[in-house]
């Protein structure tokens, strides 16, 4: 195999962000679907949370 100069990557940021929403959105739907708005509020403010929590550590 050649070494050298490689080309760069394609950016797939737009790509994870839209699929991560996605994906999101149907869990949340199906925990919706199954336990009702509060699991979900619950959820998400525990998502909210872990976000943060990261956040301030980064």
């Amino acid at each position: 195999m050649r070494r050298g100069i490689l080309p760069s990557a394609p950016d797939y940021t737009n790509a994870a962000l839209a699929m991560g929403l996605i994906n999101l959105l149907w869990i949340f739907f199906a925990l919706w679907a199954a336990f009702g708005l509060p699991v979900v509020l619950a959820a998400g403010y525990g998502l909210d949370l872990l976000i943060r929590r990261v956040g301030r550590r980064g």
